[in-house]
């Protein structure tokens, strides 16, 4: 029986990643496999690549036959030149390790708890119905204006319209 080491595709449209296998050479690209040596992703940066590389010396030693990708793959990982006899690659590119969650979340409570609080730069926003500020200004500028009608009388008319209108004005349109 012709064993094939090759790829078989998993993933979703455009975020494909790839299962090195070991299966008999006459199956189909997704078929079934005698069995799962490795993974590929592409899309991560580096791109992952992890081999079994016991798995992998066993399958070539018996005759497998790995498909070019695969043998790419398998000379970015070193599986390959091991194989051959040939010289060793230079070391992969690695992705940084991610940060600790907790060390961070720590270190900015100890920033947050030196800092003195402050006041919100922005107010809040006011509602159209709930806000009583609005009611309670055209009155207040109501009174001031009374007193002053009081004092005279032809120009108090004129007054209270407006502060009447102020007060329309200020009501919410619904």
């Amino acid at each position: 029986m012709a064993v094939k080491i090759r790829l078989t595709r998993m993933g979703k449209i455009r975020a494909p990643y790839y299962r090195i296998v070991v299966a008999d050479a006459r199956t189909k690209r997704d078929g079934r496999a005698i069995e799962e040596i490795g993974q590929y992703d592409p899309k991560q940066e580096p791109s992952l690549i992890r081999v079994n590389s016991e798995r992998v010396a066993y399958w070539l030693s018996v005759g497998a036959q790995p498909t070019e990708p695969v043998k790419a793959l398998l000379k970015v990982t070193g599986d390959w030149q091991r194989f051959t006899g040939e010289p060793a690659p230079p070391p992969m590119k690695t992705a940084p390790p991610k940060p600790d969650k907790k060390a961070l979340f720590e270190a900015a409570a100890k920033e947050a708890a030196g800092e003195p609080r402050a006041e919100a730069t922005t107010s809040r926003k006011r509602s159209g119905k709930h806000d009583k500020g609005a009611e309670t200004t055209p009155a207040a500028e109501a009174a001031p204006d009374a007193a002053a009608s009081a004092d005279e009388p032809a120009g108090g008319a004129s007054t209270a319209a407006e502060s009447q209108d102020a007060t329309t004005d200020a009501t919410p349109s619904a």
